[in-house]
């Protein structure tokens, strides 16, 4: 315990450090958030791989589906996109689901057979093809309304607060569908068909205009927030008499407390989460998850069923991952799908689960926060670094080099942590009990 208290007072004083030397207070809350919202998509990798094994390398995807929550459900609608458009893409949308049950259906109740065959076969492609005829002219016609700005069906104009969990609900579908359809076989081939369908995921994001403006970018600012603009604090003559008694900039004011709400709303989901994992961790289902974990032909032998107790925690893990994602863009307060890459929603989460500890809440918690403030942090001293270090050699193409790959010390930094870590604590700096 007290190694762990010593961890976590060790990685307090880095934000410490950063707000009173290295960078400014509002840089560092940013930081902070950041940091916190990983640890939370850390948790739900740890749920899978730590409780039971299951590599999902997909979390890129979940994230972007609480990301693309967030402009569904509070970004104001476009009327005029609805009324060029909305009806049909709804209902070639509600063709296309029909087509699948239908499908599904006659492969269940029908006899074995090339019948059978022929008949799921002509569903799909005649159901294919009636989509198509009614949905295509649809988006054509939504995003040729005014592109530059609009283009799309908008969101519900409700609070984003709303949005958050349905973030998760949008990440549990696709994990149940990919469950549905990869948890039965190798652990190999979940990691292929996740990290495949989270770039089916945000391809469908960044071309399809209607939905939330594609590579245009969706731009938040006008949805309901769930914290105050700073454009409102610094109108509001309370705000400015608050922040004169204390001599603060009312702009580095506003934006400082803006971000701790943040903080504030994000620690309230993370204990939350913690709590809710904590107890699930300790409970006879997560000793039983362990075990399958650990052993699967000696938990098949005792009569559980893996491939179900698998599709549990892999939607599980993923609702929470799409959570921290809806959180992520409403912070930003902008949806640009070209920012999800496998580097940033992936690998740095996976590096968090690792250094902190797979398997031990806490230690994805610690690892999410230190990785958290490395990678941001990096970025920001690694030129400065560079530049000092370099300040002594003669001007050169060797001296060039140097200061051009400054930015990407970030990746060797990541690199060296994680081999570090592999090397002289190999179970992470919280190992699990």
């Amino acid at each position: 315990m007290s190694k762990n208290l010593t961890l976590f007072a060790a990685v307090a004083a880095l934000f410490l450090i950063s707000g009173l030397f290295l960078t400014s207070w509002n840089q560092t809350l940013l930081i902070l958030n950041f940091a916190l919202v990983s640890s939370i998509m850390a948790l739900g990798v740890n749920m899978q791989w730590g409780y039971a094994g299951l590599f999902n390398t997909g979390v890129m995807g979940f994230a972007a589906l609480g990301g693309l929550a967030v402009v569904l459900v509070s970004a104001d609608p476009v009327p005029e996109g609805w009324q060029a458009g909305g009806a049909g893409i709804i209902g070639g949308l509600l063709l296309g689901a029909v087509t699948l049950f239908a499908a599904m259906q006659a492969y269940k109740r029908m006899a074995k057979g090339n019948t059978r065959t022929l008949a799921v076969l002509a569903i799909l492609i005649g159901g294919f093809f009636l989509f198509r005829a009614v949905f295509d002219p649809a988006v054509t016609a939504v995003e040729a309304f005014d592109p530059t700005t609009h283009g799309n069906l908008g969101g519900l104009g409700l609070p984003v607060l709303l949005a958050w969990p349905v973030g998760g609900l949008l990440a549990a579908g696709a994990a149940w569908a990919i469950g549905k359809t990869a948890l039965g076989l190798r652990s190999d081939y979940l990691a292929i068909a996740t990290l495949g369908i989270a770039e089916i995921i945000v391809a469908v994001m960044k071309n399809e205009d209607w939905l939330a403006r594609g590579v245009k970018m969706m731009n938040l600012q006008e949805r309901p927030w769930p914290v105050p603009l700073e454009v409102e604090l610094q109108a509001d003559p309370g705000f400015l008499a608050f922040a004169g008694t204390w001599g603060a900039d009312p702009m580095t004011a506003s934006s400082i407390i803006v971000k701790l709400a943040y903080t504030g709303m994000i620690l309230l989901v993370l204990g939350l989460v913690i709590w809710a994992s904590e107890l699930a961790l300790k409970s006879p289902w997560g000793r039983m998850m362990r075990a399958i974990r650990d052993n699967e032909d000696a938990a098949r032998a005792m009569g559980k069923d893996v491939t179900r107790r698998h599709l549990q925690i892999f939607i599980l893990g993923s609702a929470v991952i799409g959570i921290a994602g809806a959180m992520l863009t409403s912070m930003d307060g902008i949806l640009n799908p070209g920012t999800y890459q496998p580097l940033r929603f992936t690998f740095l989460i996976w590096v968090m689960v690792i250094v902190g500890g797979s398997g031990n809440n806490w230690g994805a918690f610690l690892g999410g926060l230190l990785v958290g403030w490395l990678w941001l942090m990096v970025e920001t001293l690694g030129p400065q670094v560079m530049m000092a270090v370099t300040s002594g050699m003669a001007e050169g193409a060797l001296k060039t080099h140097l200061i051009d790959s400054a930015q990407h010390m970030r990746l060797l930094t990541m690199g060296v942590i994680l081999l570090l870590v592999l090397r002289f604590s190999p179970r992470g700096l919280i190992p699990e009990k």
